[in-house]
């Protein structure tokens, strides 16, 4: 579309529904062909959970802080969308491990791999993506945030989006090559995050690594080189795929803050995250709540409030 003022987002629910997809069927097709590599690594939470986080914390470790690059994506490639961006996936990589980036759940990831994923609260998941969205996809104020919720979020019986793959990765999180960690547990101790990404990736941690990736990994750092982590191929993609106006806010780096939800979410859509917790985890797996669940996973008995 080469009349930008054409371009716009969406304005509506009906609108955003309508927009088109942005990957391919042949761009499915070759991440579900992918054959990892024992020692690839492979960052799949679900969306808006620290995934771009973790990126930049295995990339600083394998390169000792390299920031030589315009998107992380491009150094650390996104599985699900290289294809359809030009990406070689079973190319060499700056260095090793070779890491990706991805947001599937175990069932439909490739398997072969060694996989990295953290949960958070799906109620502070839910906030991030709806901001995240808000200002790319569609007009500031377009779309109430209870309605996208209900749209893009809620909807546990059709097996897929956060609660699919919640139940699919705790499941495997006993594995060997499965490192599950908790997004406020990460938010608590950098340090120690820092410390069992390394252990799990096999990278050597001496003490002056360690300040590198402490320091390149840190809000205030990634906030100031922001624009290295805001999706720039896939943002230039929606506006050729979708006739998105240029100038996006995209950025991943935005606040990341523990409990926003409590200022953010309808006490009605509380209530409705509440009930399906209710109904489809803790029968599962025994936790009333998220945070019952998370604690299982803090290495020192404590969780960010």
């Amino acid at each position: 579309m080469s009349d930008t003022t054409q371009r716009r987002r969406a304005t509506s629910l009906e609108e955003y529904r309508a927009l088109p997809r942005m990957s391919s069927d042949e761009g499915k097709a070759a991440w579900k062909s992918f054959q990892p590599r024992p020692t690839d690594t492979i960052i799949t939470p679900y969306g808006k959970s620290g995934t771009t986080w973790l990126q930049q914390i295995v990339h600083s470790l394998r390169t000792r802080g390299d920031m030589d690059f315009d998107d992380i994506s491009r150094v650390v490639p996104w599985l699900e969308t290289s294809y359809d961006l030009g990406l070689d996936i079973n190319a060499e990589q700056k260095a090793n491990p070779r890491a990706f980036k991805s947001h599937l759940n175990w069932h439909d990831v490739p398997k072969g791999g060694r996989y990295i994923v953290s949960i958070r609260n799906p109620k502070d998941v839910l906030v991030s993506g709806y901001r995240f969205m808000e200002g790319w996809f569609f007009e500031p104020g377009a779309i109430a945030i209870n309605e996208w919720a209900q749209e893009s979020f809620m909807k546990p019986d059709e097996g897929k989006g956060y609660w699919n793959h919640l139940i699919s990765w705790w499941e495997q999180r006993d594995r060997p090559d499965v490192l599950l960690l908790a997004y406020e547990q990460m938010k608590r101790d950098l340090s120690g995050t820092i410390r069992r990404v390394a252990d799990f990736t096999g990278i050597e941690l001496d003490e002056a690594l360690e300040a590198i990736v402490n320091r390149h990994a840190s809000f205030e750092f990634m906030l100031t080189h922001k624009d290295k982590f805001d999706d720039k191929m896939m943002r230039e993609r929606s506006e050729r795929v979708s006739g998105l106006p240029p100038g996006s806010d995209s950025a991943k780096v935005r606040k990341g803050k523990v409990g926003e939800h409590r200022h953010e979410l309808p006490p009605e859509i509380v209530a409705d995250l509440d009930a399906i917790w209710q109904q489809t985890i803790t029968p599962r797996f025994g936790f009333p709540h998220y945070e019952d669940l998370a604690a299982a996973l803090a290495w020192d008995g404590k969780m960010g409030a």
